[in-house]
């Protein structure tokens, strides 16, 4: 082989490890959530790269095998021929042959590996990690050619890594992780935002994923910060109370402030209508006025809470102990504004 054969080989294979390199990287870096909808649309490209998604052990030993090929192929091949160019002016020189030789080889090697290490493996890592989704539809085909082409070495090898990684304790995957946890997406939120690519400055992003770790307890009202009224409570004391502190609903306790039900504005509304209405005003509300509050337990997850209000169509909860003593109340209002933030009532005077 001529020395110019051997810098044409050298080029040659400096592409082929740079697409071994950039489709193994493609493919461990690709988001599903953005190829399935083209391949859902009948794209051929598509398809291959779910193909390659879903069977990532196999693409990683194709790859691993052809950028081991080139390797020992560039060295082999093309450092020799770049090693006799450069002897031959330097021997003109003068310096003793052994020199020379020296002299040849360290440079061959420091060109050789610079080219390697430049163009055939960071230039095809960082593109497939700038596109990556763009990278594996344009790469994912022909590394599943290759890897059926090879289909029984490819095989071997990946079965023998398997049973190596099993030793450590670990159960190897065929695919590579496309969810992530709660933690996760919240670090990804929270990084977006410093990042200044995601626009939250209502928070209620952040606010819907701290959500699902908070308890009834967590924004439940205390007994004793309330604003109750008692059972005997007449619709002209009610809407005194409305006038008083602004609220729409009032929690309705017994004579030893256990928590019975709760009353709404509109509820009394009606007493002061019809020819008894004088009377009707200063009567304890009937019982039949007062609903019923959802029990929950301290610890029940938030979005259970609002699962079982929403179920019965209840506004308030009662928050209970493992002794099964009310200790609290859970407002509807205050979970909306773990979600969306301030939810104002709307017979609440602004302070």
């Amino acid at each position: 082989m001529s020395d110019w054969a051997g810098i044409a080989w050298l080029i040659v294979l400096l592409a082929f490890n740079a697409f071994f390199v950039g489709a193994e990287f493609a493919v461990i870096s690709a988001r599903r959530s953005q190829i399935e909808p083209l391949a859902e649309r009948g794209s051929r490209a598509a398809k291959t790269a779910l193909y390659a998604m879903e069977h990532a052990t196999l693409m990683l030993a194709t790859s691993q095998l052809g950028i081991t090929i080139c390797s020992l192929l560039i060295l082999n091949v093309s450092e020799p021929a770049i090693h006799h160019l450069l002897a031959e002016p330097l021997a003109l020189t003068g310096l003793a042959e052994g020199t020379v030789d020296v002299i040849a080889f360290l440079v061959a090697l420091v060109l050789v590996s610079y080219l390697h290490v430049v163009f055939g493996e960071m230039v095809p890592k960082n593109l497939a990690f700038s596109v990556p989704d763009r990278a594996v539809l344009m790469l994912a085909t022909p590394l599943v050619w290759v890897s059926r082409l090879f289909h029984p070495v490819i095989v071997a090898l990946n079965w023998i890594a398997n049973h190596a990684v099993r030793l450590f304790g670990v159960e190897p995957k065929d695919e590579a992780a496309s969810t992530f946890t709660l933690e996760e997406v919240t670090t990804i939120v929270n990084q977006s935002r410093i990042e200044g690519v995601l626009d939250d400055a209502a928070g209620t992003l952040s606010a819907a994923l701290e959500f699902t770790d908070k308890q009834a307890k967590d924004i439940a009202v205390p007994l004793t910060q309330l604003v109750t009224l008692p059972e005997s409570v007449t619709p002209d004391e009610i809407e005194r109370s409305v006038a008083r502190h602004g609220f729409s609903r009032y929690v309705i306790v017994d004579a030893e402030g256990i928590p019975l039900g709760y009353v709404h504005l509109k509820d009394i509304l009606r007493a002061a209508e019809g020819p008894d209405a004088s009377t009707d005003v200063v009567r304890p509300i009937p019982r039949k006025r007062i609903h019923q509050m959802v029990p929950v337990l301290e610890d029940t997850d938030l979005e259970d809470a609002l699962a079982l209000m929403r179920r019965a169509g209840r506004h308030l909860a009662q928050v209970r102990d493992e002794n099964g003593d009310t200790t609290a109340v859970l407002f509807l209002e205050d979970i909306i504004e773990e979600l969306i933030g301030e939810v104002r009532d709307a017979t609440r005077r602004r302070a």
